[in-house]
């Protein structure tokens, strides 16, 4: 045989012939390699019965530990699950509401039942399904709510507006929708605007089931609230004085504060409002107001709807359904007192700074200064709002049993501008 020469570039590699020898060693080693490949293959392929027996069993032995090891693990991953679900609820701060129950009412499971968008999803919000809102504390009161929403589709709705109230003092916030019709009371004597503002209201125009009182008579003979002790009676007493004649230091006059405004006073919000008087009074200087408000122990809401203002039924719980910095002035009493957590007083306080624009004003009306920690905690809280203070003055009034004092606080604030 001769070369074979490979021209690379201007070298020129050269393989030399094969000789008898090298072929002889090729041809060892690959019989060397096939006997190897044999011999292991019978090794690992025979084995003697006892032998195939104890790897069986070997065998049957590690497969029980392993699904053993198998169970356990997923125990403590269901566990663990459950922790953590556990956990979430308790950071949330609520347990979403169980529709599976059998007491559930078939209303309610419709209401809360999801709905796909007809088109998909919606490229603006990025939905793709609308759900009913409904609050997160009703999953506390569920049977309640169950029966607030047992009743005949398309038919007259229970007389439970009380039964709504109580959900709502409980949490539960906002109630679910009904289909159903409300009851319908005739508004017989209702007068005209501006007139009805000053005009007694008369018993039959207001529902009266599930108070204790069934006239203003009555109502008017007790004192529900600190701020409402005969304030159902427009024409008699201090409630036409209030705001515009002043029976001590912490009770400032309205056209005082609407000049401290700058003129620029156009619409405003009042906390727990009792009867709605600080709204007429504003009402009669062309001021807009929405009183906040609940039927305690009376019907404050339809009263005040009767005497041509605006009420809102919504407890202090809520947040406030208004965009920010959209009110001039936001009014607030001994009302705004909402239990002894500090925590509770933070979030209300700033949920009004919220809505009140920068330079609007926020009027703390006579709040009952219960004790002294209350007092700092709403004084620290007032320093950090950074607010101006127009007026700001600490005095004190007679208590309902007209024997002792009342330490309370009065102020007019200024809302900063913030960037």
């Amino acid at each position: 045989m001769g070369s074979v020469s490979l021209k690379i570039g201007d070298g020129t590699a050269r393989f030399r012939p094969a000789t008898i020898c090298s072929s002889a060693v090729n041809i060892l080693m690959l019989l060397s390699v096939v006997a190897t490949n044999i011999f292991a293959l019978y090794a690992f392929t025979y084995s003697s019965p006892r032998a195939h027996q104890t790897l069986l069993h070997h065998t049957h032995k590690n497969v029980h530990l392993i699904s053993e090891q198998v169970s356990l693990i997923l125990r403590e991953i269901d566990a663990s699950q459950k922790k953590l679900a556990k956990m979430e609820k308790e950071l949330l701060g609520y347990e979403s509401l169980d529709l599976s129950r059998p007491n559930i009412a078939s209303e309610l499971k419709i209401f809360l039942d999801r709905h796909s968008l007809p088109l998909g999803k919606d490229s603006r919000t990025g939905i793709t399904e609308m759900v009913a809102s409904v609050g997160h504390s009703c999953e506390k009161s569920a049977d309640l709510l169950s029966l607030y929403m047992t009743y005949k589709p398309l038919g007259p709705c229970p007389d439970d507006w009380s039964l709504a109230q109580k959900l709502i003092l409980r949490g539960c916030e906002p109630l679910p929708r009904r289909r159903c019709f409300a009851k319908s009371i005739p508004k017989t004597g209702l007068r005209p605007f501006p007139v009805s503002l000053w005009k007694n209201v008369s018993d039959k125009s207001v529902s009266w089931s599930g108070l204790g009182c069934k006239s203003f008579e009555c109502v008017n003979t007790k004192k529900i609230t600190r701020e409402c002790a005969g304030c159902f009676d427009l024409v008699n007493g201090y409630e036409p004085q209030k705001f515009v004649k002043a029976r001590g230091k912490n009770d400032f006059l309205i056209d005082d504060v609407l000049t401290m405004g700058g003129g620029s006073i156009r619409i405003g919000f009042d906390i727990g409002g009792g009867s709605g008087t600080f709204a007429a009074r504003m009402s009669e200087r062309n001021v807009t107001m929405i009183t906040n408000t609940l039927n305690i122990d009376a019907p404050f809401s339809e009263f005040i709807a009767a005497r041509g203002l605006f009420p809102l039924f919504l407890s202090l719980d809520h947040r406030f359904p208004f965009y920010d910095n959209v009110f001039d002035i936001v009014h607030a009493s001994s009302l705004l007192d909402v239990g002894p957590k500090v925590e509770k007083l933070e979030f209300l306080m700033f949920d009004i700074d919220r809505i009140l624009r920068a330079g609007g004003l926020f009027w703390l009306d006579n709040f009952y200064c219960a004790n002294e920690e209350k007092k700092r905690v709403l004084t620290r809280l007032i320093e950090r709002f950074g607010y101006k203070k127009l007026k700001y003055v600490v005095g004190e009034k007679p208590d309902a049993s007209g024997t002792g004092k009342l330490e309370v606080l009065s102020a007019v604030l200024q809302k900063p501008v913030r960037v």
